[in-house]
């Protein structure tokens, strides 16, 4: 954290008034690798997977009747806890589990404020009394308009609604075909009690989730075995904690969900590839495993969830992404609170036969009875279905039924038991959930990054692919002929990567600060590249070893370099590293 305050990745937002918890500005650098996690994010998730994902952007805020629709406005809470004595909050479970190391997610109010009585829990600030435990909306409330209840709104929690709301348009731009995934990356914001985890736990912050549709009667994920057959997981299952065994279990994705560990194919594919991506953060594959939530831990809108942790130095464990088997929740929510047609049609192999009974009108006998007036009969009736003019004419006794003010006679009507093939049905799809926080990631990412090499010289060894700035320039001297040739070579190069010329005493301090902020490749400008005119060297951050490069090949040197590719065997001469 000091590296990244002090290099200008990230800092406490609104310093020179305090500060204020919960929000954290992101630098220069910080910026960049951000950006450059969400890219690689995309490309993974949205880019490899464009037959069947695409991606939207919905608003930031929402009126109150989607998250009533959703359930968030009743079950989006968190228990807070006050201390009587300096009055600062708590989040009681948080506050529980960092003064008796027990787990008290998910625990009622009733449980929570019996363990703090029993364990005379008090504020960690003063030692004060603590006042009984209240449920606390995480929700930022404001108003769309004029203040008044009915232009009540929230800002979202999560990117997820705006995908389900979109769900039918989306349904319909792809040609009505499932599977069909919607991804969306932005900002959301939840009131936390008291976030007190730095960067870790944010009131404002990046999310980038897809919710993926399926039928559930017909949920085969051939991806599965295609793209998973070699990758393991590391799971530890909600029975596996409540038996108090702390061990992951290694098992292929697929034998997972054969097994029931995992009830969703799709659910076990998503956390395949969150594995794949977390890898290519830095983070080696035993440092991360799937915690499953108990049922008391679960979102309402979950059947199940996994919690993909990190392993880190400070908190123990991290969580990273939540995978969320939401099934159809969402969706029948929407159906029912907006009354719209969010359903998916399935083509039945065999028709569905169904016996109703309806009412069908004797067009011959209008004609007869209203004569030039039997069009407008026609075009009333034509509203109705056969179903709805049964309705009608059940609901009066009477020798004429009156439809939208014409009075039409019974006799013209006859009611038949009909038998009607269907060959479509309408249903409502599952679905499974992969949702990633940006700024997790990026925490991650650094702390996998970071190494102190002898004499406490540190090295930010950030994957290639996501350095913020890719190139660093440094002259042997700092001479105006050296100076020249640094400045062509940036301009040459400033159009393809972020490049920047380093300044400092010596060669060695231009190396050092490279180093520390992640740049992977230096380009130095010596004696030899001014007398020649045509040369230069490329060091490599991680083996510090130099190769001497025709400037003409730089470009073609670092794209190789980025893909991961050792600089030093692309047969320029190498020079062992001295510094």
């Amino acid at each position: 954290m000091n590296l990244a305050i002090r290099r200008g990745f990230l800092w406490p937002s609104f310093e020179i008034y305090g500060g204020q918890s919960g929000f954290y500005d992101l630098g220069p650098l910080g910026v960049l690798l951000k950006n450059n996690i969400v890219e690689l994010w995309r490309e993974v998730f949205v880019k490899q997977h464009q037959e069947f994902v695409v991606e939207i952007e919905t608003p930031i805020i929402n009126p109150a009747i989607v998250f009533k629709a959703s359930g968030h406005e009743e079950h989006f809470t968190d228990y807070a806890v006050e201390c009587t004595s300096c009055h600062r909050i708590f989040r009681a479970d948080h506050l529980i589990e960092e003064v008796l190391g027990t787990n008290a997610e998910g625990l009622s109010e009733e449980e929570l404020n019996k363990i703090i009585k029993e364990h005379n829990v008090r504020c960690p600030v003063c030692g004060g009394e603590l006042s009984t435990v209240k449920k606390f909306l995480l929700l930022f409330q404001t108003y769309i308009g004029p203040y008044s209840l009915e232009n009540l709104a929230y800002l979202r929690p999560e990117t997820a609604q705006g995908m389900f709301i979109n769900f039918k348009r989306v349904y319909e731009l792809m040609k009505r075909r499932l599977p069909l995934g919607i991804a969306q990356i932005g900002k959301v914001v939840r009131n936390e009690i008291s976030p007190r985890q730095g960067p870790i736990r944010l009131r404002e912050f990046t999310i980038m989730e897809i919710e993926f549709f399926y039928d559930e009667k017909n949920p085969q994920c051939e991806l599965l075995d295609e793209r998973c057959s070699d990758n393991k997981i590391y799971i530890l299952t909600a029975e596996q904690r409540i038996q108090g065994e702390t061990k992951p279990i290694s098992i292929l994705p697929s034998e997972a969900y054969k097994e029931k560990i995992i009830l969703s194919p799709w659910l076990a594919y998503w956390m395949c590839i969150a594995g794949k991506f977390v890898n290519m953060l830095g983070i080696p594959l035993e440092k991360t495993y799937f915690e499953e939530k108990l049922p008391t831990e679960r979102a309402h809108y979950s059947k199940q969830t996994f919690d993909q942790m990190v392993l880190v130095d400070k908190w123990g464990k991290l969580e990273v992404s939540g995978h969320a088997y939401r099934y159809s929740y969402d969706l029948e929510r929407h159906i029912v609170f907006s009354k719209s047609d969010l359903y998916a049609v399935r083509q039945l192999k065999e028709p569905l036969i169904v016996r109703k009974r309806v009412a069908k009108y004797d067009k011959v006998a209008i004609l007869k009875l209203f004569g030039k007036q039997a069009g407008d009969v026609f075009k009333k009736l034509a509203k109705y279905s056969p179903e709805e003019l049964l309705k009608i004419l059940e609901s009066s006794q009477r020798d004429e039924i009156e439809i939208e003010g014409m009075k039409i006679p019974r006799t013209v009507f006859t009611v038949e038991d009909v038998e009607e093939k269907i060959w479509v049905e309408k249903f409502i799809p599952h679905v499974a959930e992969p949702s990633f926080g940006a700024e997790r990631l990026m925490y991650i990412t650094l702390e996998y990054a970071y190494r102190e090499l002898e004499g406490g010289r540190v090295v930010l060894s950030l994957p290639k692919k996501l350095a913020p700035i890719k190139v660093g320039i440094a002259t042997l001297i700092d001479k105006p002929q050296f100076e020249a040739l640094a400045s062509r070579i940036y301009n040459m190069l400033k159009m393809k990567y972020y490049v920047v010329i380093l300044e400092g005493d010596s060669i060695g301090k231009k190396y050092a600060y490279a180093d520390e902020v992640g740049i992977p490749f230096v380009i130095t400008i010596d004696y030899d590249s001014v007398v020649e005119g045509s040369t230069v060297t490329v060091r490599d951050r991680d083996t510090r070893k130099q190769i001497r490069v025709p400037i003409a090949d730089l470009a073609k040197v670092i794209d190789l370099g980025l893909e991961g590719k050792d600089i030093t065997e692309f047969g320029y001469p190498v020079i062992e590293p001295k510094d």
